[in-house]
């Protein structure tokens, strides 16, 4: 321990090592405050979609990105009805119900979408609503009426009937300034969706929350599912990370076993480890973890299991053979077995701690390389359905083809994390292998 620990310190003098070290510490950091705020079930139900994210706009830039190009895009906008100042009119056997939900828009550019979600509370008669849509300089737009049921949601910028009448997308035309047929701009000032609903049981209730859908979302914007990808980009950093240390664990430590085994006992014993080493190198790693993934399962925890087992038997057993060869003829391995040491301790206590620091770099330019192999699957299709990763936000975006539609932040932001992250350990490992191997020390 000696060594690795001298060794250890003497990373203070590469400045490469300390700003790895630095990336490393901010993603430890930040996949630890990922699990705590957001725990791992809530991070699944999330994922999946559905109505927890029905206030999120579709496919959303960032806001920074917005900020940077110097623009003035919408943000959501929520106008719920316990803010509204409703009116009341009784009348035999029921009443006239008036609820103004209102709001400034001071924007250039048009929200995305328009959505009214409605929520009714009665016995056995249906509530009746009809809507006004109300401009700044005194237009009003009949949007129709209906009988509500318990929980209603009114798809405004989909009503094809009102597109006819504004000839544009209602969540256009209703923000458009009167006369701009081409080029229509939007008008800025307070508009104002009037319900005007008939109910007819004293105890009968009515919520409203209007959605104005923006362009612009939170620091990672949104998918098609309305999914803030901020989720997604930091769940990846725990699950990457991981997976990556798991399988350079696994890989690393039992090749090294089993090399210094064969190495120690000799005969068939090696004979054995190194044949099948070699029918296990002209093996392709990813095509077999493909085959995996399509005929049996795209479980995150099934890859890593079958990473680890096809790479126990990897060309890194020849290397650590080749090491350890010398050190079984070492002086001290006769006189420990002079003075009656077992097999075992013989490999684990005195061969095996000979190496270790040169093993120390290869363990950390490993990591990357296996987050980078579970991205590659997700990416192919082959990821974890169930959990949020890096892959699996680009394969979203490779099947929504968002480059194509110009939402460049939906692949960019995890390419950059991926890039962040094999970036911070390579620059350690390279470190660490100045620091532990001899012929490298004085380059």
């Amino acid at each position: 321990m000696r060594p690795i620990l001298e060794g250890l310190r003497q990373l203070a003098r590469y400045p490469s090592a300390l700003v790895g070290l630095l990336i490393i510490a901010a993603l430890v950091g930040t996949a630890v405050f990922t699990v705590v705020t957001i725990p791992y079930g809530q991070a699944l139900e999330l994922w999946r979609g559905g109505e927890v994210w029905r206030m999120h706009p579709v496919n959303a830039r960032p806001v920074w990105v917005d900020r940077i190009a110097g623009g003035d895009l919408p943000r959501t906008q929520v106008i719920s009805s316990r803010d509204a100042a409703i009116d009341h009119e009784p009348f035999e056997g029921g009443s006239r119900v008036r609820i103004p939900l209102e709001f400034d828009y001071a924007h250039k550019g048009f929200p995305s979408e328009l959505n009214l979600f409605l929520t009714s509370e009665f016995a056995e008669r249906e509530p009746f609503v009809r809507l006004t849509w109300e401009t700044p300089d005194g237009r009003e737009f009949i949007l129709g009426g209906r009988r509500l049921a318990r929980d209603e949601r009114i798809s405004i910028s989909q009503d094809w009937g009102l597109e006819r009448r504004l000839g544009r997308v209602p969540h256009v035309g209703l923000f458009a300034e009167p006369g701009a047929e081409d080029v229509p701009e939007a008008l800025p000032g307070r508009y104002r969706l009037v319900l005007d609903a008939i109910v007819f049981e004293e105890q009968a209730t009515i919520d409203a929350d209007l959605v104005v859908y923006g362009r612009v979302h939170g620091l990672a914007g949104t998918d098609h599912q309305r999914r803030d990808l901020m989720v997604a980009l930091l769940w990846g950093i725990p699950v990457a990370l991981a997976f990556g240390l798991l399988a350079a664990v696994g890989t690393t430590v039992t090749t090294l076993v089993i090399a210094a085994a064969g190495v120690w006992y000799g005969g068939w014993v090696d004979a054995v480890i190194q044949r099948l080493t070699e029918v296990n190198i002209i093996l392709p790693l990813l095509p077999v973890l493909v085959m995996v993934g399509t005929l049996y399962s795209t479980s995150i925890w099934v890859m890593l299991g079958v990473v680890i087992a096809l790479g126990i038997f990897s060309a890194g057993i020849k290397m650590y053979r080749a090491m350890l060869l010398p050190i079984r003829e070492a002086p001290y391995i006769e006189a420990a077995r002079a003075y009656g040491a077992g097999n075992a301790r013989i490999v684990l206590r005195y061969m095996i701690p000979r190496i270790l620091p040169v093993l120390i770099p290869t363990f950390v330019t490993l990591i990357p390389s296996f987050v980078f192999l579970e991205a590659s699957l997700a990416l192919l299709g082959l990821g974890d359905p169930v959990l949020p990763t890096w892959g699996k936000v680009m394969n979203d975006a490779q099947t929504q083809s968002a480059l194509y539609h110009g939402f460049y932040y939906w692949v960019l932001s995890p390419a950059a994390l991926l890039m962040l992250t094999g970036l911070g350990f390579a620059m350690l490992g390279f470190a660490l292998d100045r620091v532990f191997n001899p012929r490298l020390r004085a380059m």
